[in-house]
């Protein structure tokens, strides 16, 4: 059963052009500041590495099990929802790391990742469980 993951592939392309921005702000930043390691001391600098690289850890990741659980036979809609969600909860997590990093949107946004991740692998469990 060969499969592309159209809808993987097309939430992967908003998430790419998501972290273009978010790369090119941090470097901005250690122009500004002259910092060009670490961050210096500077908050704001610290809360824009800190904001791009969490979403750098935990979006690749997210994205390889929404391919997989889109390959592994998982419906359109758990797949598109699961990539809508993780959308929803990514942005939210960003802008709330960026402006208020100790307020909800964060605790939100990693919620409702780290639910997206679970669904998507538990998906992929049950679809292949099913073809054994």
């Amino acid at each position: 059963m060969e499969h592309t993951p159209q809808i993987a592939l097309l939430v992967t392309a908003i998430f790419v052009l998501m972290s273009i921005p978010m790369g090119i702000l941090v470097g901005i930043r250690r122009s500004q500041t002259g910092v060009l390691l670490l961050h210096g001391d500077d908050d704001e600098l610290l809360r824009r590495i800190r904001a791009h690289g969490n979403f750098t850890e935990y979006v690749p990741l997210a994205l390889l099990a929404l391919a997989g659980a889109e390959i592994a036979g998982a419906s359109d809609w758990l797949v598109g929802g699961c990539g809508l969600v993780l959308l929803v909860a990514r942005a939210v997590h960003y802008v709330s790391l960026r402006s208020t990093p100790d307020g909800k949107g964060r605790v939100i946004g990693a919620a409702l990742t780290t639910l997206v991740m679970l669904v998507l692998s538990l998906s992929i469990l049950w679809q292949l469980a099913g073809s054994v």
